[in-house]
């Protein structure tokens, strides 16, 4: 019978693009609109802030979440090149290396050395990626998917406070656009946490203060200078 098992880290990749992009979505998109309505704006000043947010943000969040993920990638292909060129030049103290960090994770001197030996053997430039510069396939740097899962999330979170933004009476607007982010923040960390394997309550906790803290902050402004945008 074959033994399987379940890991989380082959969801890192997308999971830290897609929290950060719904998370944000919502946040900034809400406190802009929270803001906006403490101004005492119209309602359709309100949503076109709103839908001016989410645009230029899903925007913003691909094209930073790719040029950081490209960046590493770049970092990731260089090292890669540089150890082929290691074993391409020095293949026995490649191997050496190998035994080395094998020892020092436990292994009998011996033992290691068969050990580097065999996965030199099969494959070499895999070995020292995984062991030596602790790269793996599901911790790859991928940015077209981190910049696609960004904008998604981004977009699909700043959805929310401009869909309650058309549905809610203009008194109510900031209230509505205020409870219903926060309850959409607290429920975001809270799966997060429970697909990452953390405390459901911590991350619901974290996510919704931190949302409450730049609704407060955007109201004031908002409020303080009193001038629609």
């Amino acid at each position: 019978m074959r033994h399987r098992e379940f890991h989380r880290t082959s969801r890192i990749g997308w999971l830290r693009a897609s929290v950060l992009g719904a998370n944000d979505g919502v946040v900034s998109t809400a406190s802009l609109m929270i803001g906006v309505a403490a101004a005492r704006s119209a309602h359709t000043e309100i949503l076109l802030a709103g839908i001016a947010g989410l645009a230029a943000g899903a925007l913003s969040m691909a094209a930073g979440e790719y040029v950081s993920v490209s960046s590493q990638a770049d970092t990731e292909r260089a090292d890669l090149e540089m150890e082929r060129t290691e074993l391409a030049t020095d293949r026995e103290g490649e191997t050496n290396e190998l035994t080395t960090i094998y020892v020092k994770r436990g292994l009998e001197p011996a033992l290691a050395r068969t050990v580097a030996e065999q996965l030199m053997a099969h494959d070499a430039l895999g070995a020292h990626a995984r062991d030596e510069l602790g790269m793996t396939d599901e911790l790859a740097a991928r940015p077209l998917q981190a910049a696609a899962a960004s904008a998604a999330s981004f977009a699909a979170g700043a959805a929310l406070p401009i869909l309650m933004t058309t549905a809610a009476p203009q008194a109510a607007v900031g209230v509505t656009v205020a409870v219903v982010s926060l309850l959409s923040l607290a429920a975001l960390g809270a799966i997060a946490g429970r697909i990452g394997g953390a405390s459901p309550l911590i991350g619901a906790t974290r996510v919704a203060f931190w949302g409450a803290v730049a609704m407060i902050v955007t109201a004031g402004v908002g409020a303080l200078f009193g001038a629609a945008v």
